[in-house]
């Protein structure tokens, strides 16, 4: 059995510490932000943490109203542009907290105005050191180069940070992401079984909507950083301005399709491919009863998640999925050729 997998498996009791160890460190965040509330925040992020971030990007303006960009690094490593970070909250998130331009963004940044804010899985790290406020995410030590429980305890952050932030986000709604987790891992076997029919894959498409656009991006990175198969991401409103011209019978699409408000622009994608005689594989829940028709393989959380918080237990049957198809392929998913865990880019 892969670390990936065992990994994947960790996440319910890895996010049950983050909201644990984390919960006194965040109400003391809220009152700090209650007085200085930031005019715009900028997240900062490579690889996984950079989809992790994507995410955050949608539920902090959905939830707070607060505007929200994604830092290119390049304007303060290749450039060495200032940027007026004055009324700003700068949010870096990296896995090992090793991160160097991630890093370098942050630091810059603090000096030139920001107040920054670091989420990473390691107390003593680069980044703890340069942020002024730090949280954990309290995942243990993750082996595998592919970042699984440390993509879902960033996402669980950014939920706390929007709470902080008097975001339309309910403590006890978060308290039920870890059981909705469990839940999706009780489908690892009808996954596996799943990813035979797979097995050959060497091109795909992942499309997702709002909260789960980013998820899509991850999914997609798993697809090609441990089966290697060339995935392209997309917003379903995005696939149908062109890239769905790829599609020919038989290709294989994978998308997030939860009920609720994204649910007409993935279902009209979904319809188009069905015409096209795409292979449409719907991550979806019990409460979504429409996909069934237009999708050709369905994989369905048995419990109903309120749409806001899909993207957690959404993203664990895609994580199964690719470790499962990297066994399939004959590959290990904890070594990708050409990659280490923590990548050094300026």
């Amino acid at each position: 059995m892969s670390r990936m997998l065992e990994e994947i498996r960790q996440q319910p009791e890895a996010l049950e510490r983050t909201l644990l160890g984390e919960a006194r460190r965040i109400e003391s965040l809220k009152r700090l932000l209650e007085k200085n509330r930031p005019r715009l925040i900028v997240l900062v992020a490579r690889g996984t943490s950079d989809n992790a971030a994507l995410f955050g990007r949608y539920l902090l303006e959905i939830s707070t109203g607060i505007p929200v960009s994604l830092a290119a690094p390049s304007i303060s490593t290749l450039y060495g542009a200032t940027v007026d970070y004055r009324d700003t909250l700068l949010v870096a998130l990296s896995q090992s907290g090793e991160s160097t331009d991630t890093n370098l963004v942050l630091e810059r940044a603090r000096q030139q105005g920001a107040l920054t804010l670091g989420i990473t899985n390691e107390r003593a790290s680069t980044l703890a050191r340069l942020a002024e406020h730090v949280f954990l995410l309290r995942a243990h030590k993750e082996k595998s180069v592919a970042a699984t429980k440390t993509y879902t305890g960033q996402m669980l952050m950014l939920y706390l940070l929007a709470y902080a932030l008097g975001g339309a986000v309910k403590l006890e709604r978060l308290r039920r992401i870890p059981d909705a987790a469990a839940a999706a891992l009780r489908l690892e076997p009808e996954i596996a079984g799943l990813s035979e029919r797979y097995r050959y894959m060497r091109y795909a498409a992942v499309v997702g909507r709002g909260l789960n656009y980013a998820n899509a991006f991850e999914f997609g990175l798993k697809l090609m950083e441990t089966c290697y198969v060339v995935a392209e991401r997309f917003s379903s409103a995005d696939f149908m301005h062109g890239p769905i011209a790829l599609v020919e019978p038989s290709f294989p699409v994978f998308a997030f399709a939860p009920p609720g408000v994204t649910w007409p622009s993935i279902g009209a994608t979904l319809t188009r491919l069905q015409g096209l005689r795409a292979e449409i594989v719907a991550i979806t829940d019990s409460g979504n009863r429409e996909v069934a028709a237009r999708a050709t393989r369905l994989i369905e959380l048995p419990r109903r998640v309120p749409e806001t918080l899909t993207p957690i237990p959404y993203i664990v049957p895609a994580q199964l999925f690719a470790a499962w198809l990297a066994a399939r392929k004959g590959l290990d998913p904890d070594r990708p050729r050409t990659l280490s865990k923590i990548t050094l880019t300026i």
